[in-house]
């Protein structure tokens, strides 16, 4: 009976200890730094530096890069002047950079001149390039963050000419209907154009900011 027992024991041990060996990693950049990938340009991202060309943005292309843990980033540009002034841009994807300058210039900037009666001159990013795992979406697992791919911006609010900064933490569910309305209705035009559009009704985790994707979709919360 005791050898049983002691044989359950054992093999509850190698069953707990083989799933620690198997828990993937955490996500993080390769200690050694990035591995630049040579391989050619795609047309479509020579047509989407094309179309920021159009557009009067000035952009400077950046190599596609490993990061490591399945951090790459590929057709990717560091934008430099999209017509005002946005905090704290690293790489971003073409098509990403692409549908965010739009939503800047055609949803944003008109609903705050026509909802605010001021004009934005600044936009608050919390970033775009990160190498980690999706947050606030225990579901998700060790799942990679479209941050991971340069494919996704969170947007924290912004500055207004009149000195006003409007921020998604607070002004969301502010009392001032304006503001609410505005974070609304550029909410709404953000769920058009990207493909993954979350904001503080989603989870805990989005309470401050704007996360805009062109990764899978369309997902709008």
């Amino acid at each position: 009976m005791r050898l049983a027992a002691l044989s359950v024991v054992l093999l509850l041990a190698s069953c707990v200890g083989g799933d620690r060996n198997e828990r993937p990693g955490p996500i993080r950049e390769r200690r050694s730094g990035p591995v630049t990938i040579a391989n050619p340009t795609p047309r479509e991202t020579q047509q989407c530096f094309g179309d920021l060309s159009r557009e009067s943005v000035r952009f400077s292309p950046l190599p596609d890069r490993d990061f490591g843990s399945g951090c790459v980033v590929t057709g990717a540009v560091q934008l430099l002047d999209i017509g005002v002034p946005v905090t704290n841009l690293k790489s971003m994807r073409c098509p990403l950079a692409r549908t965010f300058i739009g939503w800047i210039r055609f949803a944003v900037a008109p609903a705050a001149k026509q909802m605010l009666g001021s004009e934005v001159v600044r936009v608050e990013s919390f970033g775009t390039y990160a190498c980690r795992a999706i947050v606030g979406s225990p579901s998700a697992g060790n799942k990679i963050s479209q941050h991971g791919l340069g494919n996704a911006v969170d947007i924290g609010g912004f500055v207004l000419a009149d000195g006003r900064k409007i921020r998604v933490e607070g002004g969301w569910n502010s009392s001032d209907p304006a503001v609410r309305d505005f974070f609304r209705t550029i909410h709404k035009s953000a769920c058009r154009r990207f493909r993954t559009t979350l904001g503080p009704d989603y989870n805990a985790a989005h309470y401050n900011h704007l996360h805009l994707d062109m990764g899978r979709g369309p997902f709008c919360a």
